[in-house]
């Protein structure tokens, strides 16, 4: 496992800790985020999307994400773009988030 690795599973272990707070599932499980990325300077770059983009959430989220994604050590710093294309659908979620929501 290399340090970019390790960071990207950091990252990914932050992102676990955000909720859309209608799903009891964090948006990582959800499918929500589609790349993690880290630059030479150890910027991270996240692209993800939203249930839809009505949620209520739109204007925070994103915010929480890009914050806790800061917090990870070794991280200088963090962007977080919201993208539509490909749309959210509830085939994106992980197994495990479709157990726990009763969907298998």
């Amino acid at each position: 496992m290399t340090a970019n690795d390790a960071l990207k599973d950091d990252i990914v272990a932050a992102i676990k800790t955000c909720y859309d707070p209608e799903i009891p599932v964090n948006i990582y499980e959800l499918g929500l985020i589609y790349d993690v990325m880290i630059d030479e300077d150890n910027m991270a770059f996240v692209k993800m999307t939203l249930t839809s983009p009505a949620c209520p959430v739109a204007g925070t989220l994103p915010v929480e994400v890009e914050n806790k994604v800061k917090d990870v050590e070794g991280i200088t710093d963090a962007k977080v773009e919201v993208v539509w294309d490909p749309p959210w659908n509830m085939e994106m979620m992980t197994e495990a988030a479709r157990l726990e929501l009763g969907f298998m």
